[in-house]
Order: C-alpha cells, then sequence, then structure tokens
C-alpha cells in the first residue's frame, strides 16, 4: 500500500512574520495567496516537493492523505499544522473563513487534475452507458433546438419545450413543431433572464392548465426591470390562450432588467399548492428580507391564491406566499412523490452548490452561511461560516460548484432500481448525478453522464410517461432507456 500524502499547505520552514503574511492575503485571492507561501513546499500545482529540511512533500491532488480527506480534517491541518514535519500553523494568520477558502481552492485543483487524467470523451449522439445499478442506451430524441430549459408531458406522445430566448415548441411523437406556440407572454431574456419551466397542472388531462414561469420584463421610472413572473393558460391548436397571472410581486420590488438568479422552478404537492423559486436576483442580503420576494420559495394555491397556513401569511412585515428563505438561486425544484418531501437543488457562489430538504418557515442561511467563497477567490463579504444557529445545513453541497439545475425523482418502472432516486442536471460540469437520499441524508451519489464540450451542458431531467428519462442538453433533448 502506497503511504498517504501528508497535508502540508504551508510557506517554507520560516514562516512569514504575520504582518508580512497579513499583506499577502489582504491581495484577496486565494490562489495567491498559495503561490507566495505554499508553492515552494508543496509546488505550484500541488503535484507535490520538498520542504527547507529536505523532508518529501507529496501531492494535494491526488486524494491520498494521511490526517484526513475531508473537509474539516484538511481545515484543521492547515489551522494547526504540523511543525515536527515542518507544516507550520496558520492560525494566527488566516482566519477561518480564509482557510474555509483554501479547502475550496483544493478541492477546484484537485477536480481540474483528475479532469485531465480521465479527459472525458464528447459526447456522440447515441451511445451505451453503464452505471452501478443499471445499463442504459441513451439516443437524441429531439434535435435543433436552442438551450432548452424545461420539458412538460402533457399526454403519452406530446411534450412542450421552452427555450431561454422566450420561445415553446409542441413535440408530437418525437418530432418538433415547425414554429414556436404563439401568444406567450413578451420575456427578458438578458443576462440569466428568460422563458424558464413549463409544467402542467397534476390534472392536465381535465382542466388543460399548463403553468409557465418568465423573467417578466417591466419599466419603472424609465429604466426596464425584470422579475420572475407565474402565468397560466390553456393550449389551443398553436397558441397559448387564456391566460392568468399566478403569481407576480409589485413592479417596485423588480430590479435591474437581465442579470442573475431569477430561480424558475415550478413544483405541485397534489394537494392543490403550487411551489416556486426566485433566487437572490445577485443581492444576497434579499434573502434574508422577509419583506422582499427575492432568494425564497414561496407556495401558492393552483389559482394563486395565498394558503392561509403558510408560515409567514399573518406577519405584516413578510411577503404572505414565502415557504422558505434564505436562498441563493434554486434553479431545481422536485417532489418526492414517495414521501410529499420537497427539496431545492440551488447554485452556490465559487463552490457551495447545495441540495436542500425545503421545510415551513427555515432559513436556508445564505448569505449568512455558505460552503462556497466568493468569485475572485476571497471569502464571501458577510458571511459568517459554514454554519450558524437557527439556520439549515444543506442535504449535500458540491466543491467544486458543478453548477446544477433542474432536478426529478424517477417514479418510472423502465429502470425499477433507480425508483425514488433525485436526478439533478449540471451545467458546468456537464453531468448528469444521481443521488440516494433518504430525508436530509444523502446515502449515495454517482455520475450517470459525463461530458466534455458546452453542448453537453445539461440544463434538465424529467422522467416521460414512458418511463425512460429525458435530459435537456444545449442543443438537443436525449432519452435514455434500458440497455438490452
Amino acid at each position: 500500500m502506497r503511504p498517504s500524502s501528508l497535508l502540508y499547505l504551508a510557506a517554507a520552514f520560516a514562516p512569514l512574520s504575520l504582518a508580512v503574511a497579513q499583506n499577502i492575503r489582504n491581495t484577496g485571492k486565494i490562489n495567491e495567496f498559495y503561490a507566495q507561501n505554499c508553492a515552494n513546499c508543496h509546488g505550484p500545482k500541488l503535484e507535490g516537493g520538498v520542504t527547507p529540511g529536505n523532508q518529501k512533500v507529496p501531492s494535494l491532488v491526488d486524494d491520498e492523505w494521511l490526517h484526513g480527506g475531508d473537509d474539516d480534517s484538511i481545515a484543521k491541518s492547515i489551522k494547526n499544522g504540523y511543525p515536527e514535519k515542518e507544516m507550520p500553523p496558520w492560525s494566527a494568520t488566516l482566519t477561518d473563513k480564509d482557510i474555509r477558502s483554501m479547502v475550496i481552492y483544493l478541492r477546484e485543483q484537485q477536480f481540474l487534475f483528475k479532469q485531465g487524467k480521465l479527459k472525458s470523451e464528447k459526447l456522440p449522439d447515441s451511445f451505451a452507458g453503464k452505471t452501478q445499478l443499471h445499463n442504459f442506451q441513451l439516443n437524441t430524441w429531439v434535435g435543433d433546438l436552442i438551450e432548452p430549459w424545461s420539458l412538460a408531458f402533457l399526454g403519452p406522445d406530446k411534450a412542450l419545450v421552452t427555450e431561454k430566448l422566450g420561445y415553446a415548441y409542441l413535440i408530437d411523437k418525437g418530432k418538433r413543431a415547425p414554429r414556436p406556440l404563439l401568444g406567450l407572454p413578451t420575456v427578458d431574456t438578458g443576462g440569466q433572464a428568460g422563458l424558464f419551466d413549463v409544467v402542467p397542472h397534476p390534472d392536465y388531462a381535465k382542466n388543460g392548465w399548463l403553468y409557465f414561469a418568465f423573467s417578466d420584463p417591466q419599466t419603472r421610472d424609465g429604466q426596464p426591470v425584470s422579475l420572475t413572473r407565474i402565468v397560466r393558460g390553456k393550449i389551443k391548436g398553436n397558441a397559448f390562450v387564456e391566460q392568468q397571472t399566478i403569481f407576480q410581486a409589485p413592479v417596485d420590488m423588480y430590479p435591474k432588467a437581465g442579470g442573475p438568479h431569477f430561480g424558475g422552478r415550478i413544483a405541485f404537492d397534489g394537494k392543490g399548492h403550487l411551489f416556486l423559486t426566485i433566487g437572490d436576483r445577485g443581492t444576497g442580503p434579499n434573502a434574508q428580507n422577509l419583506g422582499v420576494v427575492m432568494g425564497k420559495v414561496h407556495r401558492i394555491k393552483d389559482d394563486g391564491q395565498i394558503p392561509a397556513d403558510n408560515p409567514f401569511a399573518k406577519d405584516a412585515k413578510a411577503f404572505p406566499t414565502i415557504w422558505s428563505y434564505g436562498h441563493r438561486n434554486p434553479q431545481g425544484l422536485a417532489l418526492n412523490p414517495a414521501t410529499g418531501e420537497l427539496y431545492d437543488v440551488e447554485h452556490g457562489p465559487r463552490g457551495g452548490d447545495e441540495v436542500n430538504l425545503v421545510l415551513p418557515g427555515r432559513n436556508y442561511g445564505w448569505p449568512v452561511i455558505t460552503w462556497g467563497m466568493d468569485y475572485p477567490g476571497t471569502p464571501m463579504p458577510g458571511s459568517e461560516g459554514t454554519a450558524k444557529e437557527g439556520m439549515e445545513q444543506p442535504v449535500t453541497y458540491w466543491l467544486p460548484s458543478i453548477a446544477p439545475c433542474g432536478a426529478n425523482f424517477y417514479a418510472g418502472d423502465l429502470f425499477p432500481k433507480w425508483k425514488g432516486h433525485l436526478f439533478v442536471a449540471a451545467l458546468a460540469a456537464k453531468e448528469l448525478r444521481r443521488l440516494e437520499i433518504k430525508g436530509d441524508k444523502l446515502v449515495n451519489q454517482e455520475v450517470i453522464i459525463k461530458g466534455e464540450t458546452d453542448a453537453n451542458r445539461i440544463r434538465d431531467v424529467i422522467g416521460g410517461p414512458d418511463g425512460a428519462l429525458y435530459v435537456l442538453f444545449r442543443e438537443r433533448i436525449a432519452r435514455l432507456t434500458p440497455a438490452e
């Protein structure tokens, strides 16, 4: 058995003075701190080296550790050091948030190292795959799409797909209509804005109601503003008719048009309630402010009325539709059909993407607590660490970020061993992941599909009425069936 790596993350044997180290840290980027203080021993690419006392320093990216390789153990090693092995403690120089940033930086470098070794192949239009529980066949189902965002099945052979740029197309037996659906609302498409989720009412076969989430463009004081809005209507021919607004915040609450973090997911609980997500719109404190709709999961009735038992319905200072708060940008929302439990999947900053068990009235912490750091490689401004009393912990989080998006529980019969598992689409990582979750505990996690190019960014995944899994790539929809 080859020896495990020692965690050194240090400068040369003689540590810098506190004043000098503090000055380096204040440049603001953790990679610069590593280059100045750690690379002498660990190597510029964390590949290992030797200490001034000529002790060998193994690689930091091969995932072999002597003192524990989980996040807490690595942070402890950085903080306390191992002076007998020429690893000085950094507790007097780095704050806990700085040390957390170093752990995230290390995880990112491990990921890049593994990616360089694996060199994942570009995904063809059709291929077979093997997983822990099932083998599958992937085939392109519908092509010639531009950034598809959501897919809704309207019957055994009919579906509707939305595209970010504001279009929706009917699909009949795997063939996309030549023209987009008419009558859709005007959509803001700047930045991360666009046409988002489309979800049929649980009794769609009887009532025909179809729900859309989109970034609603408005004007305030002569300036363009926009925010997530929900409408419902019905399809007649190739047109969206009988439209009704189901959720819309006051226009004076709308931020500047375009920009980030709209949320945009919808889920029904089968009891007459609709859940929807709205991101913080790039302003973290929104998520903790109960007086605004941003950074929240909301609950309304399927006709837009506000349930009397919502957790803040009687709070005059809170927006009455709020179900939970402290969310950054939840772009995935899924109800477990077997348990009725609601989960959201949301983007963290640099690291710290989360899956949360969403409970009424709970605070999920953003931006006060986070498992990520700011994009320049510095601790998040205003963050108080990774945990705080009264704030919920995620079921799981990802380092580095995978940019998770759509998520759904599999409830079909074609893959019996996948039944009840949560499937998560990932944009940046270009992955489809399978998660086994029991309440607030992650039991197992597996990458089902892994791509390389931007064409393999995955926005959503949903089970079809035929039991197949449908995966929304950047330019197509693929269908997963069991491999013979």
